[in-house]
């Protein structure tokens, strides 16, 4: 019997230029091959009298190859195979165009099948490209005809035929599969056992054996990763970390010394936080909100309860403009924290002490100081976390923008001098508003909190679609607003042109199409605004040239900034008033919804132009969405709709197989692997009942949510 680890190269029969094509799609073991699944299936299930042919009809015909002929078409340069088929009620032309072996392979007398689509040639109808099959002497089971005929993803060389002709034999020899999904969870939700499922979304009867069984795959793959979240959120509660009380006087001192009063959420959302971080076990929360929506000062204010508890927190930015950004920020709101606050980067090390003690300091001298315990609050990119900077007693690690942070990298941190190892609280922060269903699978092992209103004051950014008709209209008004005193963000796909001498010419000309950081700065400074000021910047500059550039603009020496998407996350300049996004068709909402939230920050009204040249209906469909939504949550279940989960998260990147990335819009299904794995999780936390389970759940974490 063959086993699912066999790798497809000890598979007698399978000729080597099909491995090297099953190897083009990623399949390289017995398992690989199976879990291929049919994305569609062509319904030749109904076998048809010759005489009963309709044009347009997709259709099964069963008789006897009569003759075949071939012939060249030097017209259109290739060979024409024709067939006649014959049954009892008479016959009907077949023909292939460029398949010249099937002359070879049709035998006169003998009887097949022959599914495909019934046309009219000459004044006669006939089938085009049937595929055909054999009928032998009491042979029931078809796989390429006469039935439900599973389509696959293909590639060059390798058809849905020739996986099905590879796929059937694996079945038929395939050893019987254990079954780690529970009997009473496969009973409650009416699904097939493995070996029923995996036979039938290959070769279904009907289509509700394929749906059924699609639905069990897709199940199982989100109950896998709910119960890993489950089980990593059970492994860290075993974990003990530093109990940081609460100071509720010293906190509403510094809520009052604010230059604004927190809205709602934002109280709510501190909160839950703080309530969290006094307990002994170590936090692991996400902080959801809309661009701009505050929640940098909340974690700022939990980081500060953390120092007065004589405890440091890490705040973890992507980016070091981000990281600068939000050490200038939380020194600016609490101007009289005299725990110290640290920048470290590559290209920086300060420190603030208070009431506007700030210093430049050698990075060596920052390390010692950050040693002793004498900063409490260090802002930084993940260099902050490496080996080289040692904590005093970190209990508080800030994340911003969904980095995740494990059991085994808080471990990293725990502080040595603790003998049962205090591992750190860990808040990780998110302005990509994430639609309910991906929140619950991508960060099932986080509780969430969520901003989902703006501060008060703020004013609605007016959003317009641009048609290349009305650039200049815009170029304009962008004008008028400069000459008011306004700034301008213009955003790029790309930093310079590129062409792929690869490329169709069609192709290479829609890369031409493809907005330029190079190419639009210098048009702009020199034939748009030559009066006004314009810079540019992308992630190719050096980090302190990057910083200078920024700085000058967020100091109004710059008019116009001309920039990748280096900008999209957590850039502050109040006085922007115009965000111009260059190929808006470029770009996924959620980062169209982040360029957009870097104006509107300050007093005056802010305006987000929407530039394509495209004239897709899907494209402005999905631009419209940006102008419609109230909010970035709303907006978030807007791309899911359109585009669906792969595209907003990133196939590659997201940690979920296909199957289950397809099923991301289910909410129902969502909701029912989570609680069922609750159930399993609660009834039997170390699951002992189920062995099986344990070691599937240990083999997906490592493939999916470890790589």
């Amino acid at each position: 019997m063959i086993k699912l680890e066999t790798s497809l190269i000890q598979i007698n029969g399978i000729p080597p230029r099909f491995l090297l094509k099953l190897k083009k799609l990623g399949l390289e073991s017995v398992k690989d091959l199976l879990w291929h699944f049919p994305f569609r299936y062509e319904d030749f299930s109904q076998i048809y009298k010759i005489a009963e042919l309709q044009p347009n009809q997709q259709t099964t015909v069963q008789g006897i190859v009569k003759e075949v002929a071939m012939r060249r078409s030097w017209r259109r340069n290739m060979f024409i195979v024709e067939a006649l088929i014959e049954d009892d009620t008479g016959a009907v032309k077949a023909v292939w165009f460029n398949q010249p072996y099937v002359k070879n392979a049709l035998r006169p007398g003998r009887l097949a099948n022959f599914s495909g689509k019934v046309v009219y040639s000459e004044e006669d109808i006939c089938l085009s490209n049937p595929a055909y099959e054999f009928i032998g002497a009491g042979q029931m089971e078809t796989k390429h005809t006469g039935r439900l005929v599973p389509i696959y993803p293909e590639t060059k060389g390798l058809t849905s035929k020739g996986i099905r002709f590879l796929v059937k034999p694996l079945l038929e020899n395939l050893e019987r599969l254990k079954d780690f999904l529970p009997a009473s969870t496969l009973k409650s939700l009416d699904l097939p056992e493995i070996n029923l499922a995996l036979a039938r979304i290959h070769f279904p009867e009907i289509i509700e054996e394929a749906e059924s069984s699609r639905k069990r795959f897709a199940f199982q793959d989100l109950f896998l990763m709910q119960l890993a979240h489950l089980r990593e959120k059970q492994k860290l509660s075993s974990q003990k970390a530093q109990a940081v009380k609460i100071n509720l006087e010293d906190l509403k001192i510094q809520l009052k010394q604010l230059p604004f009063e927190l809205t709602s959420s934002q109280k709510i959302s501190l909160w839950e936080i703080l309530k969290d971080m006094e307990k002994f076990k170590p936090m692991s929360r996400l902080l959801e909100g809309d661009v701009g929506s505050g929640k940098t000062v909340v974690a700022a204010l939990a980081a500060i309860q953390t120092a007065l508890n004589d405890c440091q927190s890490a705040f973890l930015a992507p980016t070091e403009v981000l990281a600068s950004q939000h050490y200038k920020t939380i020194k600016n709101l609490f101007p009289d924290f005299e725990g110290g606050i640290a920048l470290l980067t590559s290209s920086q090390s300060r420190a603030y002490y208070g009431h506007n003690l700030e210093s430049e300091i050698k990075k060596t001298s920052l390390l010692k100081e950050i040693a002793a315990g004498k900063i409490k609050i260090i802002i930084g990119t993940h260099a902050i976390i490496q080996k080289n900077v040692k904590f005093h007693n970190l209990a508080f690690v800030i994340v911003d923008e969904q980095h995740r942070f494990g059991v085994e990298q808080r471990a990293a941190l725990a502080n040595p001098e603790f003998k049962n190892l205090l591992i750190p609280h860990v808040l990780s922060m998110s302005a990509t508003p994430i639609p309910r269903t991906l929140a619950m699978t991508i960060f099932g092992d986080l509780d969430i909190s969520i901003i989902n209103e703006m501060p008060k004051g703020r004013k609605e950014i007016i959003t317009k679609i641009v048609a290349p008709e009305n650039r200049d209209q815009a170029y304009a008004f962008i004008r008028g607003q400069v000459k008011k005193g306004r700034q301008v963000f213009v955003i790029c796909p790309r930093i310079e042109q590129t062409t792929d001498s690869g490329l169709l010419a069609i192709d290479a000309l829609r890369q031409l199409e493809v907005k330029n950081v190079k190419t639009e700065y210098e048009k702009l400074s020199q034939r748009i605004f030559p009066d006004l000021k314009v810079a540019m910047l992308h992630g190719k500059m050096r980090p302190k040239e990057k910083e200078k550039i920024m700085s000058d603009f967020q100091n109004r020496s710059s008019d116009i900034l001309v920039s990748t998407s280096v900008i999209e996350v957590g850039v502050d300049v109040p006085n922007a008033a115009i965000m111009m996004i260059e190929s808006s068709d470029r770009f996924g909402l959620a980062s169209l919804y982040q360029f957009r939230g870097r104006v509107g920050r300050g007093e005056h009204q802010s305006f987000c132009f929407l530039f394509t040249d495209s004239s897709s209906a899907s494209t402005h469909k999905r631009l419209k969405a940006m102008i419609e939504a109230k909010n970035g949550f709303e907006l978030a279940e807007k791309d899911l709709e359109i585009r669906g989960p792969g595209e907003i998260l990133g196939k590659a990147q997201s940690g979920i197989p296909d199957l289950a990335m397809n099923s991301l819009k289910d909410f129902t299904l969502v909701k029912t692997a989570r609680a069922e794995a609750e159930k399993i999780i609660n009834n039997d936390p170390a699951l002992k009942k189920y062995p099986v389970l344990k070691t599937e759940i240990a083999r997906f974490k490592t493939k999916y949510l470890l790589s």
